[in-house]
C-alpha cells in the first residue's frame, strides 16, 4: 500500500516537473487586475507571460480558451510572510531550518539554502490560490533573522523566485530579549551594525571584528546598509514603531517595512508619511502581549485609511497556515476594510513591498501567476478550480486531497485486521 502512494507521489511530482507553460485565453470573467474589477474580461497568457487583458482582447486562433462563465479570476495570491518550505515539523530539529541559535552567524543565514521544494506545506498552500510566498527567518541567538527570499508554490526544484529579498530584524519583545535585556540595547546593536556594514571591509582591515558584527555578517548586511535591500523590522508597540519611522528620517536612503505593527493605527499617519508599509495579521486583533496591548480589528482599516501600503498575512502557524491568507483577508472586510483594498493587500501591495515589478497583478507583462474561483476569494467557502504559475497549470492535488479521496471510495474488505469488526 504504501508503495502505491509513493508511485502516486512520483508521478505528481513528475508530472509537474515535465509540465510547461501553455497558451491560453480565459474568457467571460469578472477580473481582478490587482488594481479594480473588470466585468466580462478576457485574459491571455503565452509564454508564461499575460499578453493581453480586458474587455476586448483578442483571443489569438488556436489559443486554448476557458470560458470562465461570469467566475472570479485574480493574480495568483501574494502571501507576504511564511516559513513555508524551510520548516517541515516545527518540534524536530532536523526538519526545521528557520533558526540556528548555536551559529557563529545571524545575518549571513540565507534561508534560501534550505528551502525544500518537495515540503508538503506547499502543496497545501498552493491549493489556497497562493502562488507567490515570502519566506522569512526565524530567530535564533541574536535579533538578526537573517536573509529572506521570495518562492513561487509550484514545488519545481527551480520554484525560488528572488534570493536575498530582504534581511529579517526583531525589534519587538523578542529582539530585546536577545540583545541583552532591553530595546535600548537591541537599538544599539542595530545602529552599530548600520556602521558596520557601511564601513565594511575598510574597518575591518584594522580589527577583525566590528563593534556588532562579524566580517561575515558585516557582508551580508551591506546592501541593506546602504537601501539596496529591504529591512523588514518586527515591531508591535506603537513606541517602537516611532523609533522606526525616526531611524528612517535619519537615514533616508533605508528601505524599510514593519511586520506585525498590532498598534500602527495610534500611528497610522506618520507611517504613511515617512512611506512606510505594513504587513500586518487582520486576526492579531488581541492584546496577547505587552507590546500589543493597542490591538484592535480596526487595525487595517485605520492604517488603509491613513494611506499605509497595508499587505496581509497569517502570523499564527507561518509554516503551515500561510494558506489562511484569505480568510484574514475576508475577516478585515467584516471589519471595514473596503473589499478592493483586502485584495489589494494580498496582492499587489505584497508585491511592491518586495520590489517584485510584475507580480500579484494582471496586467500586459505580467506574470502568468492566475487563479480561477468557484465563488468570491475572500468567502471561507470559496476554493480554486484553475492555478497556474507562470502560465503552467498546477495540480489541485496534495497528499491531504489523496489521502481524503483514498479513504472516502476505501473498500472496506482492504482494511487492515485491526481495523476489521
Amino acid at each position: 500500500m504504501i508503495r502505491n502512494i509513493l508511485a502516486l507521489l512520483a508521478t505528481s511530482s513528475l508530472a509537474v516537473l515535465g509540465a510547461a507553460a501553455q497558451d491560453v485565453a480565459i474568457d467571460n470573467a469578472k477580473l481582478w487586475t490587482g488594481d479594480r474589477v473588470v466585468e466580462g474580461a478576457t485574459l491571455i497568457i503565452q509564454d508564461g507571460k499575460v499578453t493581453a487583458v480586458g474587455p476586448n482582447a483578442s483571443i489569438p486562433a488556436g489559443t486554448t480558451t476557458i470560458d470562465a462563465d461570469g467566475a472570479w479570476v485574480t493574480p495568483g495570491i501574494f502571501a507576504a510572510y511564511s516559513r513555508m518550505g524551510i520548516v517541515e515539523v516545527s518540534s524536530e530539529v532536523s526538519t526545521n531550518d528557520s533558526a540556528a541559535g548555536a551559529s557563529d552567524y545571524s545575518i549571513a543565514l540565507d534561508m534560501s539554502d534550505g528551502f525544500n521544494p518537495n515540503e508538503t506545506t506547499i502543496d497545501v498552500t498552493r491549493l489556497a490560490g497562493v502562488t507567490r510566498v515570502a519566506v522569512a527567518p526565524g530567530f535564533g541567538s541574536s535579533l538578526f533573522g537573517g536573509q529572506g527570499f521570495i518562492a513561487d508554490t509550484s514545488g519545481k526544484p527551480n520554484s525560488i523566485t528572488k534570493e536575498k529579498a530582504f534581511t529579517f530584524i526583531n525589534l519587538g519583545e523578542g529582539g530585546s530579549g536577545l540583545s541583552g535585556g532591553s530595546r535600548p540595547a537591541a537599538w544599539a546593536k542595530l545602529r552599530a551594525a548600520l556602521v558596520d556594514a557601511r564601513t565594511y571591509p575598510a574597518r575591518y582591515f584594522a580589527h577583525n571584528e566590528g563593534d556588532a558584527l562579524s566580517r561575515v555578517d558585516a557582508l551580508a548586511f551591506g546592501p541593506a546598509s546602504r537601501g539596496s535591500q529591504l529591512i523588514l523590522l518586527r515591531v508591535s508597540r506603537a513606541s517602537d514603531i516611532r523609533e522606526v519611522i525616526e531611524l528612517k528620517a535619519e537615514n533616508s536612503s533605508l528601505n524599510i517595512a514593519l511586520v506585525g505593527a498590532e498598534e500602527g493605527w495610534m500611528v497610522a499617519e506618520e507611517l504613511a508619511d515617512a512611506d512606510i508599509p505594513v504587513i500586518i495579521d487582520p486576526f492579531a486583533n488581541l492584546p496577547g502581549r505587552f507590546e500589543s496591548l493597542g490591538a484592535t480589528q480596526y487595525n487595517a482599516e485605520r492604517l488603509i485609511d491613513a494611506g499605509v501600503p497595508t499587505a496581509f498575512s497569517y502570523f499564527d502557524d507561518e509554516s503551515h497556515q500561510t494558506r489562511l491568507i484569505l480568510q484574514v483577508a475576508g475577516n478585515a472586510v467584516a471589519n471595514g476594510v473596503d473589499h478592493e483594498d483586502a485584495l489589494r493587500a494580498i496582492t499587489t501591495v505584497p508585491a511592491r513591498i518586495y520590489g517584485m515589478s510584475g507580480y500579484g497583478s494582471l496586467q500586459t507583462g505580467s506574470a502568468g501567476d492566475v487563479v480561477i474561483w468557484d465563488g468570491d476569494p475572500l468567502e471561507i467557502t470559496s476554493a480554486p478550480t484553475k492555478i497556474y504559475i507562470d502560465g503552467v497549470e498546477q495540480s489541485l492535488e496534495s497528499r491531504q486531497t489523496r489521502l481524503r479521496d483514498r479513504y472516502l471510495s476505501l473498500d472496506e474488505s482492504q482494511k487492515p485486521l485491526a481495523y476489521k469488526r
